[in-house]
C-alpha cells in the first residue's frame, strides 16, 4: 500500500509540475505563476464541491432506511467493517452497472450505484462492490482522483487558449516553438498521468474492498459479470462527462483499440487475477 501512495504522490508531483510548465511556454515565468496560481484555485473549488457536482451531473438521488433498507443496511454493515463513518448513499437510475465513490474525506463522503447493478448482481457480489467503492473512501482516493482530473483538464483549457490566441508571448523571452510543442503534448501527457494515478488506486481499492467484505471472490464474481454487461449498454452521462470515468468501478465509456490505450482502469482480467490470487490458500 505503502507503494502505491509513492507512486501517487510522484505522478501528482509530474502533473502539476506539467500544469507550470505549460503556463511558463505560454507566458514566461509570469504565466507559470498564473497558471499555478490558477491551478490551486481550481483544486480548491474541487476539494470542496467536487461531489456535488458529480452527483448532480448523474442525477442521484439519495437513499435512506426507509427508501432502501437492503441496500442501505449493506453499506451501513461495510462501512461499520471498515471503520468509517455512514457514508450518504445514492442510486442513479441508470441502465448500465456501476457504481462510484466521492467526496473531499470519510467524514464528507458519498457512494452512490446504479439500478442496473442493483438488478444485475447477487447481494454477494453487490457487497462486494460497495466495500471497494468504501475502501477508496478509506484510501482518501476520490480527492486524489478529483485533483488529478482537475489540474489535467486546466491543462487543456490553457493549451486551446493558446491555440486560439497564438500561443506564446515572444516579449516573455521563451522559445515559441518550444510553446507550440507545449501546447500539443502537455495535454497527452497529462492526461496520461492522470489515467496512471486512476489504475494505481483501483487495485489498492480492489485490495481493500476484498479485505473489508472478507470475500475477494465476490468482487472478482462481480468485475466479471459488470464487464461483461456493461460494453453493451452506454452510460450517456459519463460519455457526456468522461473526466468523472476514472471514479466508476469499471470504465463506463466506449472506445477502440486507441482509446484503451489511455484506459482509466487497470485490465479487468488483471483485477479479477490479482483477487482470486487473494483467495487462495497461501
Amino acid at each position: 500500500m505503502l507503494g502505491n501512495w509513492l507512486k501517487t504522490t510522484i505522478l501528482m508531483a509530474g502533473i502539476v509540475a506539467l500544469f507550470g510548465a505549460m503556463g511558463a511556454a505560454l507566458g514566461g515565468q509570469q504565466g507559470m505563476i498564473i497558471a499555478l496560481l490558477l491551478g490551486g484555485a481550481m483544486n480548491f473549488f474541487a476539494y470542496w464541491f467536487s461531489d456535488k457536482m458529480v452527483l448532480k451531473m448523474y442525477n442521484a438521488r439519495e437513499v435512506d432506511e426507509t427508501s432502501a433498507p437492503q441496500f442501505y443496511g449493506m453499506v451501513k454493515e461495510l462501512a461499520t467493517r471498515a471503520g468509517l463513518p455512514m457514508p450518504r448513499v445514492y442510486l442513479i437510475d441508470e441502465a448500465q452497472p456501476n457504481a462510484f465513490a466521492t467526496g473531499r474525506n470519510p467524514e464528507n463522503a458519498a457512494v452512490a450505484a446504479t439500478t442496473g447493478i442493483l438488478q444485475l448482481l447477487s447481494p454477494r457480489e453487490l457487497r462486494g462492490v460497495m466495500a471497494h467503492e468504501l475502501a477508496h473512501v478509506k484510501h482518501r482516493d476520490i480527492l486524489i482522483s478529483t485533483l488529478s482530473a482537475t489540474v489535467a483538464g486546466a491543462i487543456s483549457t490553457l493549451a486551446n487558449f493558446g491555440m486560439m490566441f497564438g500561443g506564446h508571448n515572444r516579449e516573455n523571452g521563451g522559445n515559441p516553438v518550444f510553446a507550440i510543442l507545449a501546447m500539443i503534448f502537455a495535454p497527452i501527457a497529462a492526461m496520461i498521468i492522470q489515467f496512471a494515478i486512476s489504475r494505481t488506486r483501483e487495485f489498492g481499492a480492489d485490495q481493500g474492498g476484498a479485505e473489508i467484505s472478507g470475500d475477494s471472490e465476490a468482487l472478482a464474481s462481480a468485475l466479471a459479470k459488470i464487464d461483461r454487461y456493461a460494453r453493451g449498454i452506454p452510460n450517456e452521462a459519463a460519455e457526456a462527462h468522461p473526466a468523472t470515468a476514472q471514479m466508476m468501478i469499471i470504465n463506463p465509456l466506449h472506445g477502440g483499440s486507441v482509446a484503451r490505450l489511455f484506459s482509466t482502469h487497470p485490465a479487468t482480467e488483471e483485477r479479477i487475477a490479482r483477487l482470486r490470487a487473494m483467495a487462495r490458500p497461501a
